[in-house]
């Protein structure tokens, strides 16, 4: 499908497999204004159903990834308007950095090629997985302007950093880096900016390579986990698992088994079964 010119203040691109989704206001750092956040909403509702991408990776324009809310359009625009403009603008935001990415249908990779600041944190974390650049610079700089991390970034912060380090950040708005944002666990790994796209398709063929519907399933059930109890949890992982054979047009559950049992072609922990 071609995306060419179809929003503008997003950029779409789909290649072997790979949907690449930019926040597209590089002259702005990629800060997140409404009509982004509007425009992410039907990017990725259209991506979702195109069949040619499996993949989706998320990263910015230029130099930055996204420097967070912007200040000037999201806030002091937004403050002088009805309070009922408030509430859809901030409804916006949140459907797709959290109730859309998240539990999105496809993996989601975080390509974090530059700045990355205060709201940006809500769409870093939704992502299943992250790779970020040595040179990136991360930061919850909120506090310095005056105001309290908005949307779901505590959140966010909460469910992937350490107690202390969290509060440490979210207090002071000091920044950290790529390197220290692997160590602390918000990103899976940082790599140097020159082999970050390298590394972020290599990532992506991994996940190409495994079946769709258990994928989906495997990471939706890890995610929803989080939130319930160990008995709630047996009932609903078990569902997930049925759910997965049930929707499963490959088959995968029987293949493998086969070609593992029968066959004694592979060898599961090591390698997955032939597609």
């Amino acid at each position: 499908m071609n995306y060419e010119g179809r929003w503008k203040a997003v950029k779409v691109e789909v290649a072997e497999g790979i949907a690449w989704i930019k926040f597209n206001r590089p002259e702005k750092r990629n800060a997140m204004n409404p009509t982004l956040n509007r425009e992410m909403i039907e990017v990725l509702e259209a991506v979702e159903l195109d069949a040619e991408a499996q993949v989706v990776v998320l990263t910015g324009e230029g130099d930055a990834w996204t420097a967070g809310m912007d200040l000037k359009e999201y806030f002091r625009e937004v403050d002088a308007g009805p309070e009922i403009l408030q509430e859809k603008i901030r409804r916006d935001a949140s459907r797709w950095q959290w109730q859309l990415l998240r539990m999105y249908s496809k993996p989601t990779i975080a390509m974090v090629n530059g700045w990355c600041f205060g709201g940006g944190f809500s769409p870093l974390v939704a992502c299943d997985l992250a790779i970020a650049a040595d040179e990136a610079v991360f930061g919850l700089s909120e506090i310095n302007w005056g105001i309290p991390p908005g949307n779901l970034v505590s959140k966010a912060m909460a469910d992937t950093v350490g107690h202390r380090r969290a509060l440490h950040y979210i207090m002071t708005g000091d920044t950290f880096t790529g390197p220290q944002a692997a160590e602390m666990g918000l990103v899976n790994k940082s790599v140097p900016r020159a082999q970050l796209r390298e590394e972020t398709v290599a990532l992506a063929a991994k996940l190409l390579n495994k079946n769709p519907v258990v994928l989906r399933n495997a990471k939706i059930g890890f995610k929803r986990s989080r939130e319930l109890t160990w008995e709630q949890n047996e009932d609903y992982l078990y569902a997930k698992l049925d759910q997965a054979q049930l929707r499963d047009p490959e088959h995968g559950r029987e293949q493998g088994l086969k070609q593992f049992l029968d066959d004694k072609s592979i060898k599961p922990g090591l390698q997955a079964y032939k597609r």
